[in-house]
This record gives C-alpha cells, sequence and structure tokens, in this order.
C-alpha cells in the first residue's frame, strides 16, 4: 500500500522541477485543482463500491492520463491534460482509508504513518527523478515512463489486494449529501481540513517556485532527495500521536512550518539554508498531515472514504492556492514575496490550532 501510494502521487509532482521546459509556470495549480475535484467526484466511491476494482480502475485511468499528456502539442492542452491527470491520481486517496480499516484502533496513527511515508517518499522523489529524467531525455520522456508504471501499478494492484466491501448499501446522490453533512456537523473535520490545507499550501508555495530560484531542474530535483527525512518520520509521528494525541503533533509540525520560512528568509540564498528550511518544512507539513489524517479517521468508522474526500479536497485547493500564491510572489517580489507567501499561510494555520478548542466527542452523522 506504501508503494502503490507513492508511485501513484508521483504523477502530480512530476511537473514541478520541468516547468521551465514545458513552458507553464500554472501548470502544478491546474494538476492540483483536478486532484481536489477527482477526490470529491471520485474518493468517496470507497464507500460505496468494492474498493479493489475501483482502485484498479483508477490506477488505468492514470495511466491513459500521463499518455494524453505526453503527448499534448501545445500548451492550452497540457494545461487540460495536467487537469485530466491530477483528476485520476486519486489512488493514495482510497487507499489509505483501506489502511485505516484493517488497523487496530491503537495502531492506526503508526499504519496511517507508514503509509503516508510511502506516499510522501513519492511526492519528494518524483521531483528528483522528473528534474533528471527531463534534463536528460526531455518531460515528454517522464510522462511515457509514468505510463507504463500506472499499468504495472494496476495489474499487480489487481493482483494483491484484499476485496474490500462496502460497510453499508448507499446511493451516489445520498453520497455527496452525506459530504455535505459531514463538514457541517464535523468541527473536528473542518479544524483539520482547514489547517492542512494552508500547511500544505506553504509546502507548494516553495516547491512550486524552487525551480525558479536555482534555474536547474537536477538541482531543483535533488532537492526533493533532502525533503525524504521528513516523510521517513512519519512512521514516528504517527506513534507519538497514538500516545500524547494527535493535536499535539499537528501543534508540532505547524510550528515547524512556520520555523522554515523564518529560515527561508533569513538564509536562503545560500544552499544550506535552503536544505535546512527544506527538511524543517517537509517534517513539519508531514507530522501534521499525519496527526490531521489520524483524528479524521476516529470519527466515524463508516465513513472513511468521505471523511478523506472532505479533507483532501480541501488539502488540495490549499496546495492550488499556494502554487498560485507561489508563482504571484515571486512575479512581484522574488524570494521574498515567496517567503511572505509561505509564511503568511503557515501563521494563519498555527492561529486556527491555537484559537480552536481541544478535541472533544464529535456529533454523529449517520448515512
Amino acid at each position: 500500500m506504501a508503494a502503490a501510494c507513492g508511485i501513484a502521487v508521483a504523477n502530480i509532482y512530476y511537473n514541478q522541477p520541468l516547468l521551465e521546459q514545458m513552458g507553464g509556470a500554472y501548470l502544478p495549480m491546474f494538476t492540483q485543482v483536478g486532484a481536489g475535484l477527482g477526490m470529491f467526484l471520485f474518493v468517496p466511491l470507497g464507500d460505496m463500491f468494492e474498493r479493489r476494482r475501483l482502485i484498479v480502475l483508477v490506477s488505468s485511468s492514470t495511466a491513459i492520463a500521463c499518455v494524453l499528456t505526453a503527448i499534448s502539442p501545445n500548451l492550452a492542452v497540457l494545461s487540460l491534460a495536467s487537469f485530466i491527470l491530477g483528476l485520476t491520481s486519486i489512488v493514495p486517496h482510497l487507499i489509505l482509508p483501506f489502511a485505516a480499516q484493517i488497523s487496530a484502533p491503537a495502531e492506526r496513527g503508526r499504519v496511517v504513518g507508514t503509509v503516508l511515508s510511502g506516499l510522501l517518499i513519492g511526492i519528494l522523489a518524483a521531483r528528483t527523478v522528473s528534474g533528471f529524467v527531463g534534463a536528460a531525455f526531455g518531460w515528454r520522456a517522464m510522462y511515457w515512463i509514468a505510463a507504463g508504471l500506472m499499468a504495472v501499478l494496476a495489474f499487480t494492484l489487481g493482483r494483491t489486494l484484499p476485496k474490500s466491501e462496502p460497510h453499508s448499501a448507499i446511493s451516489y446522490p445520498q453520497l455527496l449529501r452525506s459530504i455535505v453533512s459531514l463538514i457541517r456537523e464535523q468541527p473536528l473535520l473542518r479544524q483539520a481540513s482547514l489547517i492542512g490545507a494552508l500547511l500544505f499550501g506553504a509546502f507548494s508555495v516553495f516547491w512550486a517556485t524552487l525551480i525558479y530560484r536555482l534555474g536547474d531542474a537536477r538541482i531543483a530535483g535533488l532537492f526533493g532527495l533532502i525533503g525524504v527525512a521528513g516523510a521517513l518520520a512519519a512512521s514516528f509521528v504517527g506513534r507519538i500521536a497514538d500516545r500524547k494525541g494527535p493535536r499535539f503533533t499537528v501543534g508540532i509540525g505547524i510550528a515547524t512550518t512556520v520555523a522554515s520560512y523564518a529560515v527561508f528568509w533569513i538564509t536562503g540564498s545560500t544552499i544550506w539554508g535552503l536544505i535546512a528550511g527544506v527538511i524543517l518544512l517537509d517534517l513539519g507539513v508531514q507530522a501534521a498531515h499525519v496527526s490531521n489524517q489520524t483524528r479524521i479517521y476516529s470519527i466515524l468508522p463508516e465513513a472513511r472514504s468521505r471523511l478523506n474526500t472532505v479533507y483532501m479536497v480541501t488539502y488540495f485547493l490549499g496546495g492550488s492556492l499556494g502554487s498560485a500564491l507561489g508563482a504571484y510572489g515571486w512575479r512581484i517580489a522574488k524570494w521574498n514575496g515567496v517567503c511572505t507567501a509561505g509564511l503568511v499561510l503557515s501563521l494563519v494555520a498555527l492561529s486556527i490550532h491555537l484559537l480552536a478548542a481541544i478535541d472533544g466527542p464529535q456529533p454523529r452523522v449517520y448515512s
């Protein structure tokens, strides 16, 4: 499950070190908006249909979307293909509720953290791989390779994942209506989703503009390897969340993200300053992400796919906002504009966390 999450989520991030070659600074925004819409429309189906079949179908669709991206003849078609690729890149968010479902409550933080480690390593390694592939063979080669990987993944998951039937019979319109009820009735879900969106926005501000700061796709890609430290810590953070409570680790993650942008602003003119900031940024954002997902999966076991939908749609909308703000900040004030955008988003997340009530019993929403 961890490996599948990493391979599938990488498709969203291959473009970031390749933006100069691809000719579109706003391509990450199109991909992330597509991912947000895909999560809203398709991830809830995990509560409605057998999960293994759904995961294989979506993986196959992602392979086709990678081919469409690789053959795009101009920027307009490439933007549309990037949107479609994001729309289909939801496999990790079908797998995560599946992992939470088969884990014991006392170990859910560790299990979610382990699977998320694979996802986060995929996000970070995607930039490194695409940077080198793009420099050696051009950006289209990266998407042909991605199409092959997704085809192999679809076949492998169909052979290895266990079957997972839904807990209750529910129609698609009822499914979507129940999502609105979850948002309205679950304050913890709203809080976690908003904090997650703001932190992922801060994350995307940096990664969507790093290529302009460094000017070399291979160097920008190598920074993804530096961030793997944060991804590897996800399982450890999950264990802490099991012991001390996920609210505690959310606070630590937000504070670390704020600190990362302070480091970027003060020392970002040096490679070592960027390296230190990247380690803090990835560690902070991923610590909060693991903890937030551990929190929401405890609310309603029978609605985990829908809970994940609300959280991840909001999360990726925050990411698309961060990508756009990063590009805008770079255009008007270069590195100072980037750091301002990231710091503001992370400080707003800190304010929400400090003002929110301590987690308590949540009202039930019946499907």
